[in-house]
């Protein structure tokens, strides 16, 4: 169990929260939840040691092996799987424990031991199962040899992600793990996920993927951490229904305060009611003032109607999108006009982003026609388009460059709704965390009145209520929407029809994300299938294999001979001790000394055979167990 009690914690003079004590079982899947900045991640700091409490304690069972993401990447050099490998911290302990074996130790038993622990936790398969967590994650077929350093900083936590799971950990923390996912590799994630036995603490802006995995939350708001039972789903009703009472207390109070205040203001200029005004006065004083309940959201816009809405607003016809003379998706016959809301399905790097470039006019065609009407205002949103914004400028400015004649105020309320309200609309953008830039992007293009938005990725690095606002907003939209997206949720209730792009074309899906799943878990059974090698293991990983496994049975085969040979000459030993020990003349008073001698010889060798016994018997049950392990 992992028990926190009266845990108080603080960042600087900031208080993140306190008097907090919960229990987590082992094998509970729990999702973190709460505003930006409430202290989710300070919560994992504590699990990992970075961070230590101000008050109350942190409990871990011992020798806890807690798994977790790395932040950064080193340029390393080596193979990507090799990267991945160090997750297994037990499987690089035995191996190299095994190779300085091989260098010159001649201990027969500890070698057998050690190829025994490596068959125990899986050593031999270990190369496939690191390709197996690629291949989920989105890599290709031979991204296990290039160097980790070839990757770029997206695939590269992937990788950091990839080495966590290979893990064998009791406790995982995940914080945001879907953020440099594609739609593909978040469904592989959550079925894992889903399977994975240890306890898992999963902080998360995806509310499918929460509601999907999760059977607890814990809520950090308010300076308070609360735990509920269920899933998010679950959380938001309780919650909802916690407001609502807490609303109709609040009225309550109100009212009642409302009642003694009159009493007091009628009564305390008398003489005979002073003192009874004076003691209302004090209860006042004492009463606990409800907080009113409100909604939480700091985020209030919506998409104003476009000056005009023409039909239809953008066609391609006999498209080809690629880069260069090189389509990665041809023959695309896509009409969108006011009204169409489309989702794109499909694997990384089959092309879904190469489209929506295409569509926004800043990838030209490989071939085909792009018809644009002649009213068309177009919204597009990229994660690059985040890089793009002037660091050292504030929100306030870049609207301002958008619309040069509108008053401060105008501009300024506009930016309220998406919280940049009071010094944060004048600050420069530099040290605006991921998120509030992306809201920034949202903002700037919002304001324009687009009647064709075209949304790559938007919900990377926004909070629950921001994505909840931004859902809102873009389900009064009327113009035509075309979104890439790997938060299910946004897609399930934005998009009226999707698009699967493969194999070189885009399509109509004939489908829902359930069908859509359905299809990726029958291609990945067909193509595990059709790989020769299992698991996505090469060729030579499988000669390599079944190389280890002999040299095993060679081992454990040399342990048994050598302990036989031991177990034959101790059984002579003590069959001379015994022929002597039979002779009558060894018990004449004169042979007392000798006879003593020998009865410690027997001693001994009676001990030495049922070692040497014991040796044999755990030699003999390593080879049989080896023997019937499958040789690749």
């Amino acid at each position: 169990m992992i028990c926190f009690t009266s845990l108080a914690l603080r960042r600087g003079t900031r208080l993140l929260f306190e008097d907090v004590s919960f229990t987590i079982h082992a094998g509970q899947k729990v999702g973190v939840t709460g505003p930006n900045g409430a202290g989710k991640s300070s919560l994992f700091g504590l699990f990992l040691g970075t961070l230590h409490p101000d008050h109350g304690d942190l409990s871990l069972p011992p020798n806890l092996v807690i798994a977790h993401v790395a932040q950064e990447t080193a340029a390393d050099t080596r193979p990507a799987i090799e990267f991945v490998l160090d997750g297994d911290f037990e499987y690089r302990t035995i191996q190299t424990e095994l190779e300085q074996e091989e260098d010159g130790s001649d201990d027969g038993m500890r070698h057998a031991h050690l190829h025994a622990q490596f068959d125990h936790i899986g050593g031999y398969d270990a190369k496939a199962r690191a390709a197996r967590l690629m291949n989920g994650l989105g890599f290709n077929p031979g991204d296990e040899t290039r160097a980790v350093a070839e990757f770029s900083g997206g695939w590269r936590m992937r990788l950091n992600l990839a080495q966590a799971l290979m893990c064998r950990s009791d406790l995982l923390l995940l914080d945001e793990p879907t953020n440099h996912l594609d739609l593909d590799a978040v469904i592989w994630l959550q079925e894992w996920l889903s399977s994975y036995p240890g306890t898992l603490l999963l902080i998360s802006h995806d509310r499918d993927f929460l509601d999907d995995i999760a059977n607890t939350i814990v809520n950090i708001e308010n300076q308070t951490v609360t735990l509920y039972t269920g899933n998010y789903t679950a959380f938001e009703t309780r919650r909802a229904e916690m407001l609502a009472q807490r609303q109709s207390a609040f009225e309550k109070q109100q009212r009642e305060i409302a009642h003694i205040r009159s009493y007091v203001d009628r009564f305390r200029a008398q003489a005979t009611k002073a003192r009874q005004a004076q003691s209302r006065l004090k209860a006042l004083a004492r009463m606990e003032l409800i907080s009113q309940a409100h909604a939480d959201s700091p985020f209030d816009f919506e998409f104003l109607p476009p000056p005009k809405m023409p039909r239809p607003l953008l066609r391609l016809v006999e498209a080809a999108v690629g880069y260069g003379n090189q389509p990665i998706v041809e023959n695309v016959e896509m009409t969108l006009s006011p009204g169409d809301r489309i989702g794109l399905l499909g694997a990384n790097g089959a092309g879904k982003s190469t489209l929506i470039k295409s569509l926004a006019g800043v990838l030209p065609l490989c071939n085909g026609e792009r018809i644009c009407a002649q009213d068309l205002r177009l919204g597009y949103f990229a994660q690059h388009q985040i890089e793009q914004l002037s660091m050292d400028e504030s929100p306030l400015w870049h609207l301002q460059k958008l619309n040069p004649k509108a008053s401060e105020k105008e501009l300024r309320g506009f930016l309220g709704g998406f919280d940049f309200q009071g010094d944060k609309a004048l600050a420069a953008i530099t040290p605006f965390s991921g998120g509030e830039k992306a809201r920034l992007v949202l903002a700037l293009l919002i304001y324009q009145r687009p009647n064709l938005l075209l949304l790559d990725e938007p919900t990377n690095h926004l909070d629950l209520e921001m994505r909840h606002a931004l859902n809102l907003a873009l389900q009064d939209f009327e113009g035509a929407l075309v979104v890439v997206s790997h938060d299910r949720y946004l897609l399930r209730t934005v998009a009226d029809d999707f698009w699967l792009v493969a194999d070189g074309r885009a399509d109509r899906f004939d489908g829902d994300l359930e069908d859509y799943r359905k299809l990726l878990g029958i291609r990945r059974s067909a193509s595990n299938n059709q790989d020769t090698p299992k698991s996505g293991a090469s060729r030579k990983d499988q000669r390599k294999l079944g190389a280890d496994r002999r040299q095993q049975l060679r081992t454990f085969q040399h342990a048994l001979n050598k302990a036989e040979a031991d177990l034959e000459k101790l059984g002579k030993a003590s069959a001379t001790i015994e022929t002597q020990l039979a002779d009558p003349a060894i018990y004449d008073p004169g042979n007392k000394g000798r006879l003593q001698l020998l009865l410690q010889d027997k001693s001994r060798a009676k001990r030495k055979i049922e070692q040497a016994e014991a040796v044999w018997l755990e030699a003999s049950e390593l080879l049989e167990s080896a023997s019937k392990a499958p040789i690749e």
